[in-house]
């Protein structure tokens, strides 16, 4: 299960919270673009509208070799989530600061195109600084424990 693209600024940017799987509808070579590792998630979030989940700004290029079925790349793509998911992210979302984004694309073991979708609530500047010293300190740490241990 290699994925195809990760959103890596999602779990810089937001606090994740819960992480659901969600099927994708695609159309024509879609898929194929998927197989050459060619999408972005960049900018790309979901929004629940009429008891569907739908995804938003999700970058797949037109394949290179099509003849003739082209689709859009950024074009609203419908995610494939059960009944009780929806109702469940419907309650949460609704909550102040909440929002559903995706963090991988991926083929699962039977080759179907697979999102990881997440609840998140977005994180504060002070919230990404504290993270970044917190980092410095623990590696500054570690790195004194291993010369002690190296010495002693």
């Amino acid at each position: 299960m290699k994925p195809v693209t990760t959103n890596r600024k999602a779990r810089r940017d937001y606090h994740i919270t819960e992480v659901y799987e969600a099927g994708i509808e695609l159309r024509g070579n879609e898929v194929k673009s998927l197989r050459t590792r060619s999408c972005s998630l960049e900018d790309s979030f979901a929004r629940i509208e009429g008891g569907e989940l739908f995804l938003y700004n999700m970058h797949i290029p037109e394949f290179e070799k099509s003849s003739y079925f082209k689709t859009e790349p950024k074009r609203v793509r419908k995610l494939l989530v059960h009944k009780q998911e929806i109702k469940k992210l419907i309650g949460l979302t609704l909550q102040r600061g909440f929002t559903i984004i995706p963090l991988k694309v991926y083929f699962n073991s039977k080759g179907r195109a697979k999102v990881e979708i997440a609840l998140a609530k977005g994180k504060h500047t002070y919230d990404k600084r504290k993270k970044l010293r917190d980092d410095v300190v623990k590696k500054e740490s570690q790195r004194a424990m291993k010369d002690y241990l190296r010495r002693g």
